[in-house]
């Protein structure tokens, strides 16, 4: 398998499991209806666990846009090479949200609450403060990816031909901090923490003919992008720095 298709499919997987279980709790008919955040949370950092099964033997494991590039930043990972990545993160996103509403759509139908249907596919604030959200996302992301790197160090200096990213050392530790962070960090914006989760099913869900859906939300869309991109980028400069 190409890392390519490696990081398509890991988060094609990842996406659909993650999207699918906001999707069982907050659309109405479903047997998770109003099952609570802790679902929520549990199972987000299983479809991370399942997504780095797949992708982690044959790519690392980026499975987001803020991995690829602080790996970028941390020197692990060429400019084309990322980009190729963060290609396939996107579709791979696009294609597993759009398979979510498929599985759901009669749910989607029986569901009034715009702002319910569209969480399925993307995040929004619980307080719209946009300096604030900003500040969540960089904050969670930073956690996660400094957490990686250090998962990863004993690697980065090997001769492994298995590139660095969330599979390096396994599943299970990378699974445990996204929980974390949505458990601690998550309240205030949803803990997107990765721009192709948010903004690939943000496009699908704009496409898509959903009855009484909500728009694309430009004012905010903006912020689980820069956020993430922002927060890998320092936690790589700051594992660079306190390697030096």
């Amino acid at each position: 398998m190409t890392p390519f298709i490696a990081e398509f499919i890991g988060t094609a997987f990842l996406i659909l499991l993650g999207g699918g279980v906001v999707a069982n709790v907050v659309l109405h008919g479903t047997k998770g209806h109003n099952s609570g955040w802790i679902v929520i949370t549990t199972a987000w950092a299983l479809a991370v666990f399942v997504g780095v099964v797949i992708a982690g033997p044959y790519s690392g494991a980026h499975l987001n846009p803020a991995v690829t590039f602080a790996m970028y930043v941390a020197g692990n990972i060429g400019g084309v090479e990322a980009l190729d990545y963060i290609l396939a993160q996107f579709i791979g996103a696009m294609v597993g949200s759009f398979t979510v509403w498929l599985l759901y759509k009669d749910h989607f139908k029986g569901t009034a609450d715009a702002g319910a249907k569209q969480a399925v596919f993307c995040t929004a604030p619980a307080i719209r403060n946009l300096p604030i959200n900003l500040l969540s996302e960089i904050v969670g992301t930073f956690v996660l990816l400094f957490a990686v790197f250090y998962f990863t160090d004993a690697e980065l200096g090997s001769d492994s031909t298995t590139p660095i990213g969330l599979g390096s050392l396994g599943a299970i530790p990378v699974a445990f901090v996204v929980w974390v962070i949505g458990l601690a960090l998550g309240g205030t914006t949803g803990y997107a923490i990765n721009p192709a989760r948010d903004l690939g099913p943000r496009i699908v869900h704009a496409l898509l003919p959903i009855k009484g859906k909500a728009g694309f939300d430009a004012r905010y869309a903006w912020v689980p992008i820069v956020g993430p991109l922002v927060g890998g980028g320092l936690a790589a400069l700051m594992f660079l720095w306190l390697g030096t």
